[in-house]
């Protein structure tokens, strides 16, 4: 299986929190970006308000979509 880059962008919020342990249950590798600013920033260029988002190789998604990718 090819090698992902996962990035989680993460404000320490509840379903954050859900998000990082569901990819460590997984075993699936991953940054953290918690910059607070970096986070929003990244949000607004993509679309998504809100935290987590989940970037993985370079497709950003919002909270239900990586949700169902860390599931799948």
């Amino acid at each position: 299986m090819e090698e992902q880059q996962v990035i989680l962008y993460t404000i320490k919020c509840p379903k954050c929190i859900v998000l990082e342990k569901k990819l460590q249950s997984k075993n699936i590798a991953f940054e953290v970006v918690d910059d607070h600013d970096a986070v929003v920033n990244y949000g607004k260029e993509h679309g998504i308000n809100g935290a987590p988002i989940l970037e993985v190789n370079g497709k950003p998604m919002d909270f239900n979509t990586a949700n169902n990718w860390v599931n799948g």
